[in-house]
């Protein structure tokens, strides 16, 4: 692949920053005429405490947006250093189960919330899972 612009490539930018069309919306869905509208979070790399507050922040921003759905990558916890811990729980050490138990037993964010996709989360083979948010009345 090549880092340079033609020419036309160049004057064709150039027309579309000086003219008033506007790009669609990637979140408007033409055939039903109605918004989608969906979100997605990454928290690798995050301790339980953090993806917990992130999470809690991110959902409550999202319902307040609107968005009916957010999908929420945790990673597999294959490669989590809780699983060599005698010490420590090997479920709810690893994000992938603590983050949608940490939102299932807080009142305040499932108030918000329609369902959790357990089914994903119980996966052995996903590292993701999908909330589905109630609609601000």
């Amino acid at each position: 692949m090549t880092n340079k612009l033609s020419d036309k490539d160049k004057k064709d930018w150039q027309n579309f920053l000086e003219s008033s069309e506007k790009l669609e919306s990637k979140e408007f869905d033409q055939v039903n005429n109605k918004i989608i509208s969906e979100s997605s979070i990454d928290l690798h790399g995050y301790t339980l405490d953090e993806a917990n507050k992130k999470i809690s922040e991110f959902l409550e921003n999202c319902y307040l947006n609107k968005v009916k759905k957010i999908n929420v990558i945790t990673g597999k916890g294959m490669r989590s250093k809780n699983l060599e811990d005698p010490y420590q729980s090997k479920d709810l050490s690893i994000l992938k189960y603590s983050v949608p138990e940490y939102i299932k037993n807080n009142t305040e964010l499932m108030n918000k919330i329609i369902k959790i996709d357990f089914e994903s989360v119980n996966s052995p083979s996903k590292g993701n899972f999908d909330i589905f948010l109630k609609t601000i009345k």
